[in-house]
């Protein structure tokens, strides 16, 4: 598949518009990471999205990885010099995302940057000292990063992973192996759960998709959907005093006041029933219950 770098990324050409759509004026400028191990397809869904939602798409730069080749032929030689060339080249993509005041795809998140550089110094194929360097480096490039409104994130396993990248036969892809992205496969759902804390995730099944085209269409349309508003509410001080003064909240403060006076007669230390209560009176908080518990979408 032939793949289009830096200087050729461009805005796909579509329908002109007839009126302000608020959503649609949005959809024009969100900023949109995929992730995903080797030969998820994330180029071609990256393609796919930019013509669905009229935006420029920005690919990981591969056939010009002057690295790649031998950093599968000799991971723990070229780990160090393979994670910056990357992390510049996608940092200068992030720049021109920046500049350019519009959206855009990236077929891989600058952040995966970390999840495979964390992967390579825990196998020990990159020495301590240079994997605090990197992160240093990542660090200090971070201050001038611009987070993607939402990371999609195509789940395949290992297996199937290494089925694609034995099928598309790229020459410098020859030495990846099962173990490699096992712990490749590892590092991810560690990533994946991390980063939903601070981006929105849809995670997609990958492996049963039917079309890039029809995939993209879902994906519009569940980010459309994705909110994270969490509710805190306070009681109303007329209606807690009120309720203190009723004849069951008295029967109840004196029920607990008894069991406690009882436990403590007896030495006996904190069994499951005040787990229950802690939980119950940490559930009264405030917080409501339905609030979202995790950015993380799944289709």
């Amino acid at each position: 598949m032939a793949e289009t770098h830096l200087a050729n990324a461009a805005p796909v050409q579509n329908a002109q518009r007839r009126s302000f759509d608020p959503a649609q004026y949005h959809m024009e400028n969100v900023f949109i990471s995929i992730s995903g191990l080797i030969g998820a397809g994330k180029s071609t869904l990256a393609k796919a999205l930019g013509k669905e939602l009229n935006l420029p798409v920005y690919f990981e730069p591969v056939i010009d990885n002057v690295y790649l080749q031998d950093f599968y032929a000799d991971m723990a030689k070229y780990a160090f010099p393979l994670q910056v060339y990357l992390l510049n080249r996608r940092f200068e993509q992030q720049q021109q995302i920046v500049w350019s005041g519009k959206g855009g795809v990236q077929d891989r998140t600058i952040y995966e940057d970390s999840v495979f550089a964390r992967m390579l110094y825990n196998s020990g194929m990159m020495e301590e000292r240079d994997y605090k360097t990197y992160l240093n480096l990542f660090n200090n490039m971070s201050n001038f990063m611009k987070k993607p409104n939402i990371i999609v994130h195509l789940h395949v396993t290992p297996e199937e992973s290494l089925e694609r990248i034995k099928q598309r036969s790229r020459g410098c892809e020859s030495g990846v192996s099962i173990e490699y992205l096992r712990a490749l496969y590892t590092a991810y759902e560690e990533f994946i759960q991390d980063i939903a804390r601070v981006i929105p995730v849809i995670k997609v099944d990958y492996s049963k998709f039917r079309t890039a085209g029809e995939m993209a269409t879902q994906i519009k349309k569940e980010y459309q959907r994705i909110q994270n508003i969490r509710f805190i509410t306070f009681e109303d001080r007329a209606a807690s005093k009120s309720r203190s003064k009723s004849p069951a909240f008295a029967a109840a403060v004196k029920e607990n006041h008894a069991a406690a006076q009882s436990a403590a007669g007896g030495g006996a230390s904190a069994g499951p029933g005040a787990g229950a209560a802690s939980s119950s009176s940490s559930s009264s908080s405030g917080i409501s219950s339905n609030a979202p518990s995790s950015q993380l979408h799944e289709l």
